[in-house]
């Protein structure tokens, strides 16, 4: 912690041994250039402690300050094992609770709780989970190039390395294209010529699929992810454009500030629905399962408060019949990538999981980090996360602000109207 001096906000009960929290702390790294948070609960034992992922990297500053300056003191003195007691105190603490800056400074301590549980025990998280259901995750990567023929070039070198599905997304003209290289000067004489045309893209997306199974084959899980930014009319038609290629899952076809209409984009549409990636709210979650919305729900775990929280989410997909499919691109800490295939190996819901290779200076930071084999992501078998934290790494790679934002600023129609990132 940063500028307050450790302070015991008062245990509920007595705890049964004399094992407290001593400290709570952020910390930011980016070594593979993306920002990433990752919270260390330090205790009174010599060398337990805990890390949880807290990353929002679009505003990693403000999750730190959360953690440091008002989660963090709230927590000392604290006995770690009341996990479910210390979340819920943290969630209605802020009183205006929710929303992704509070939730992942929330998720970064319950999933360093968790870990600490998990070396307490000496077992890894999985089991004090109830166990496997499964051996490991089946995951799949990104295919995205200028052209067709790149992104068909990178699929057919992820399905060769032994992955059984892939993601397909291509170029187009513009800066704020999604997923794939775009190009500036796309649309000459338009009033934003570096602008993302959705109705070029309406025509060409179905095109990259026909292209895809021609050169990929029937047996591929193909999936594609719209980015949010179609109407709902829009997200029906070009669902059944792509319903002769099979696709695994379409991803959020249509932006959150209209999930109400979700029940029926799904019903219309022939393949599987994946959505709740940019969902800050547990609740708002499960109202996605309740009402009908999803076959998949696809959430940023830290954003609705970690492990614990989506736990709940899991038995409810299970009782209702929807699938897990958890985001994790390189805007997820090996902590928090381990968390997930912790869920994903734990419960009959899972479908299937988001995966990235990381690079070598994140294995230097995160000692332990999960790389997959075959495709598949297996749980480490150590105690807790089976993930370490190296600082004197981890300084290394500082965080630069305002990535994600010089990009979004440029997302923009070809008549510069603002367009979803």
């Amino acid at each position: 912690m940063s500028g307050d001096s450790p302070a015991e906000f008062g245990a509920p009960w007595p705890a049964r041994d004399a094992l407290r929290i001593t400290r709570v702390r952020a910390v930011v790294t980016a070594p593979e250039g993306v920002p990433l948070v990752v919270v260390r609960i330090d205790t009174s034992e010599p060398g337990l402690h805990g890390l949880g992922c807290a990353t929002f990297t679009q505003r990693f500053h403000a999750v730190a300050a959360a953690v440091d300056r008002h989660v963090g003191p709230l927590l000392v003195g604290r006995h770690p094992a009341d996990i479910e007691d210390i979340t819920r105190m943290v969630h209605f603490s802020s009183y205006w609770r929710g929303g992704p800056v509070m939730n992942n400074a929330l998720s970064g301590v319950d999933q360093a709780l968790w870990d600490i549980a998990g070396k307490r025990a000496g077992m890894p998280v999985y089991e004090l989970l109830g166990g496997r259901v499964r051996a490991a995750a089946d995951s799949y990567l990104h295919a995205g190039g200028a052209t067709m023929e790149e992104t068909i070039e990178q699929a057919a070198a992820i399905l060769d390395a032994g992955y059984r599905h892939v993601r397909l997304q291509v170029g187009a003209p513009g800066l704020g294209h999604y997923g794939a290289p775009g190009g500036a000067g796309g649309h000459p004489g338009s009033p934003y010529p570096d602008g993302w045309d959705v109705w070029r893209y309406l025509r060409d997306t179905p095109k990259l699929f026909a292209y895809a199974r021609r050169e990929l084959g029937e047996e591929p899980g193909l999936m594609h992810d719209v980015h949010s930014r179609l109407t709902p009319k829009q997200a029906v038609a070009l669902a059944r454009e792509l319903e002769p290629y099979r696709l695994f899952f379409l991803e959020d076809p249509i932006a959150p500030e209209f999930y109400d209409r979700l029940p029926e984009v799904r019903a219309a549409a022939p393949m599987p629905i994946a959505a709740g990636e940019q969902l800050s709210s547990v609740t708002d979650a499960a109202r996605l399962v309740r009402e009908g919305g999803v076959d998949l729900l696809r959430l940023h775990v830290s954003s609705v408060g970690g492990l614990t929280p989506a736990r709940k989410l899991v038995a409810l997909c299970e009782l209702s019949g929807v699938g897990t499919a958890w985001h994790a691109p390189a805007d997820v800490s090996p902590v928090g990538a381990a968390a997930n295939v912790a869920l994903d190996v734990t419960t009959p819901a899972f479908q299937i999981q988001e995966g990235h290779v990381y690079g070598e200076a994140v294995h230097e930071v995160f000692p332990g980090t999960i790389a997959p084999r075959n495709g598949y992501l297996y749980p480490n078998d150590e105690p807790g996360w089976g993930i370490e934290l190296n600082e004197a790494e981890a300084v290394r790679h500082p965080p630069v602000t305002h990535l994600h934002e010089r990009w979004a600023a440029r997302v923009r129609r070809p008549d510069g109207g603002i367009e979803a990132p």
